[in-house]
């Protein structure tokens, strides 16, 4: 199986393996640079890939959920309807990803680096985003009921039309549009 660039067509990483979530594993494993991997709808569920250098990746539509992305570099990357329910993003780079219309529920994004990311219609209910930077993030039409917002950064932010509805707040800080 092959993992390809998504601008060049290049093989980035290739090995023998039963599925694609156990290949992009191995790849997270031997250390590859999975920057710009082209993996639209790919089964990624539960996998580790924490750590792991996925900036400007495509995963439209793919299964991530209760995968372990902790301090993963997803900047710039095409997450848009892809399933990150329970997902654990603590401390990851999300700067100016597309998440639109993805789920994140009960995701862990504490820490996580949002600057500039596009969450609009994104299911985030009940999900962890103590001390998240959201500086500049769309979050329009945003489903953040039951979220845990402690402390997080809206500088900037669009919040136009995001469901609130028993978020916790405490201590969140920022002008938001």
């Amino acid at each position: 199986m092959n993992i390809v660039n998504r601008y060049t067509g290049a093989v980035i990483f290739s090995a023998e393996a039963e599925s694609m979530g156990k290949l992009v594993a191995m790849a997270v494993l031997s250390k590859a640079n999975l920057s710009g991997a082209y993996l639209p709808g790919a089964d990624l569920s539960g996998a580790d890939l924490s750590g792991a250098d996925l900036s400007g990746a495509y995963l439209f539509g793919a299964d991530l959920s209760e995968a372990d992305l902790s301090g993963a570099n997803l900047s710039r990357a095409n997450l848009s309807r892809a399933n990150l329910s329970r997902a654990n993003l603590s401390r990851a780079n999300l700067s100016r990803a597309n998440l639109c219309g993805a789920n994140l529920s009960g995701a862990y994004l504490s820490g996580a680096y949002l600057s500039g990311a596009n969450l609009s219609g994104a299911d985030l209910s009940g999900a962890y985003l103590l001390g998240a930077y959201l500086s500049r993030a769309n979050l329009s039409r945003a489903n953040l009921s039951r979220a845990n917002l402690s402390g997080a950064n809206f500088f900037g932010a669009n919040l136009f039309e995001a469901n609130l509805f028993e978020a916790v707040l405490t201590n969140a800080i920022g002008y938001c549009k």
